[in-house]
């Protein structure tokens, strides 16, 4: 009964399902991956933004990242922008960087901002990624390793280009088996692990681990063994998306470094600059607002940019989900992997990054047999079940924390009787003091505490003045480190190239 894992069968393509396939055949070279996908289901292709870990991971996989740039239609992001969030007042908009403030470890900054600097916003205060984004400059010069970095960089990508990309590759330089079929039968042995998979054209496919990235039909996590969505409507009410490609009015205009988030009547809209056009989408419930008013909300906003004519033109399409995660994650031999293990929204876009946690944690702890896999399933459930509640409570902090009182949508978000009660529990402590390492306490945090603060203090949350004298806050610390800031604004504003400029010097470069 102590079955060694020879071969590892992912169910679904797309960017869970090759990811998968690429990082496990990377790193165990002597077990067999085989990949089977539907040649009629078609790609989801939403999750056009990364964590700045897809560095890790494409490097983990073997992609040169000049390959993944020009074969994705790839361009470098730095962070979130949220505009309209706190207020519909004009220009009103503040950052989420990846970049952890200056001295953040060492000093408490929000006490300094708060004594000496509270004019600026804190992200700008703290931190200089936000002029950087702001200058839609790069994170890194010509010369620069590829992969290092200047300031800390994800990526913006065509979804759909990415998942072809990773399936050359995967297919092409790390032997994945790649079988196009239909899994018309789930076949379990007489202990219930799965033994095989049987398609209509190859017949049986036998397997020691299964990956399921089917997507949100969860053909084996949820329709084989059972376990259910819990969801998570009460809490994030965004259950649609209209999606739509936007072109620039010329193709040497400037390529945004962070993904644009505007607040909306019912929702948000993001706005995602690639290389060779814009990728938007209106995020909203589909119990406040209907489709029609959602396809003119998204045409208003993207006819700011490139005028009534165009934006009137654009086909859009529309995209609906139910927000939660699974009860479970891994069952026997069954893991889930991306939308078949859970979907929240596309804020701050975790999606592909809970891609990214699943795999590397799964191959990292490959288990070695049956009695093995037992012990991993159960910390692997415990680790994603919080993951998933942390995510949901920071996805949630956005939207109560708004000032916005212009519709049902958003008074009925900010309800007390939504709001998790661990967030409620952390926000009257952080009235008293700002997010620190004591509140998340995981080694590998979705999100961790400079995040919390980015968002609590750029939608303008007031935690009290602090006059303890320790360590920890020290007015002399803090000044250095916000020195230290300014001084990096200047030399990076004046020494970092643009975006646009940066793409156009590595891609002509490598042809």
């Amino acid at each position: 009964m102590n079955n060694k894992i020879q071969h590892i069968v992912v169910l679904g393509g797309g960017a869970a399902g090759w990811l998968s396939a690429g990082l496990l055949a990377a790193e165990h070279p002597k077990q067999k991956v085989t990949l089977i996908e539907s040649a009629n289901i078609a790609i989801s292709g939403v999750g056009e933004g990364t964590w700045p870990s897809m560095r890790n991971t494409l490097k983990r996989i073997g992609i040169e990242e000049i390959d993944f740039i020009r074969h994705c239609d790839a361009s470098f992001k730095q962070g979130s922008k949220f505009i309209n969030w706190r207020n519909i007042n004009i220009g009103e908009n503040y950052y989420h960087p990846f970049m952890t403030p200056e001295g953040y470890l060492e000093t408490d900054l929000h006490a300094y901002w708060q004594h000496h600097a509270s004019t600026q916003k804190y992200a700008d205060a703290v931190n200089m990624q936000s002029f950087v984004c702001q200058a839609a400059l790069a994170p890194k010069q010509l010369h620069t390793p590829e992969y290092a970095a200047v300031t800390n960089y994800g990526y913006h990508l065509d979804a759909g280009k990415f998942a072809t990309f990773l399936k050359h590759h995967c297919v092409e330089k790390l032997n994945v088996h790649h079988i196009i079929d239909d899994v018309i039968e789930v076949k379990n042995s007489h202990d219930d692990y799965i033994h095989s998979l049987t398609t209509i054209k190859h017949g049986d496919i036998d397997g020691d681990l299964f990956i399921d990235c089917t997507g949100a039909r969860a053909r084996l996590i949820g329709e084989h063994y059972g376990a259910t969505l819990i969801t998570q409507e009460h809490i994030l009410f965004n259950n649609s998306a209209i999606a739509a490609h936007l072109p620039y009015n010329d193709n040497q205009q400037e390529i945004a470094s962070a993904t644009l988030s505007t607040a909306q009547p019912h929702g948000w809209i993001w706005d995602i600059g690639l290389p060779s056009r814009r990728g938007i989408g209106y995020t909203y419930s589909d119990k406040y607002c209907d489709e029609q008013t959602a396809v003119n909300t998204l045409k208003s906003y993207a006819a700011l940019s490139v005028g009534e004519q165009v934006a009137e033109q654009i086909q859009t399409r529309k995209l609906s989900f139910i927000p939660g995660y699974r009860t479970q994650f891994w069952v026997k031999n069954c893991v889930a992997v991306g939308m078949s293990q859970g979907f929240i929204e596309p804020l701050e876009a975790s999606a592909l990054a809970m891609v990214e946690l699943s795999i590397s944690m799964l191959s990292e702890q490959m288990p070695q047999n049956r009695t093995h896999m037992d012990l991993l399933a159960k910390r692997f459930n415990e680790r994603f079940s919080y993951r998933w509640q942390r995510v949901i409570d920071f996805l949630k902090l956005h939207y109560i924390l708004s000032e916005r009182d212009d519709s049902q949508y958003w008074r009925d978000i900010k309800k007390p009787s939504s709001i998790p009660t661990r967030l409620n529990e952390l926000l009257a402590i952080w009235q008293y003091q700002p997010p620190s390492r004591f509140d998340l306490i995981e080694n590998e945090e979705v999100f961790p505490s400079a995040s919390y603060q980015y968002v609590l203090y750029g939608m303008g949350f007031h935690t009290q003045n602090t006059t303890a004298k320790n360590a920890f806050n020290n007015a002399k610390a803090g000044q250095y480190f916000y020195q230290q800031n300014r001084e990096k604004i200047a030399k990076y504003l004046q020494g970092l190239p643009t975006n646009r400029a940066l793409l156009n010097q590595l891609l002509n470069n490598k042809a």
